[in-house]
């Protein structure tokens, strides 16, 4: 039986760029970065906590992981080897920041395209309840799409219920 996916945004998610600027979030280290398409004279200002490496490889038994950022394969060099995470598949977007049907974020349709039929779970602070009833309406395999804080990033009852909603299926 083939993994249902587990699609992976960064900022939010792995990086809670909404904490307070100057109150890095406990367990969290400072990273700067410059990514392709990063025009700011100053490097990108990036937290992490290492042990959610451990916590997403820990899902990787229930999951194929996969990043869903627009980071896109630059998150296998940035993001992966701050955390201990080899390198990934990643989802190419169509488009970024373009159209999206009825209120959806941007990323929902391509998100469903990339899955393919295939049961998906999928992080993200860009989700609400316009994204939820569209995957309902369009996906026939089971989904979880989990909001996740971007001040906070995630937290142990995300991955909580990451590896009960797998372990379920």
């Amino acid at each position: 039986m083939t993994k249902p996916l587990l699609l992976i945004d960064v900022d939010g998610p792995l990086n809670p760029y909404a904490a307070r600027p100057e109150r890095r979030p406990e367990g969290y280290t400072t990273h700067r970065m410059r990514p392709a398409g990063w025009c700011e004279t100053k490097p990108l200002r990036v937290w992490l906590n290492p042990a959610h490496g451990e916590e997403l490889l820990a899902l990787a038994e229930w999951y194929e992981l996969v990043w869903a950022t627009t980071w896109e394969g630059e998150a296998n060099a940035w993001i992966g080897p701050h955390l201990g995470i080899p390198e990934l598949p990643f989802v190419d977007w169509p488009q970024m920041h373009g159209k999206a049907p009825r209120g959806t974020f941007w990323k929902t349709q391509y998100i469903l395209e990339y899955a393919a039929g295939r049961p998906f779970a999928w992080v993200d602070d860009d989700i609400t309840s316009y994204d939820h009833e569209y995957v309902d309406q369009r996906h026939l395999a089971a989904a979880l799409l989990l909001h996740v804080d971007p001040r906070i990033g995630l937290i142990r009852p995300d991955f909580d219920a990451l590896a009960e909603w797998a372990a379920a299926l």
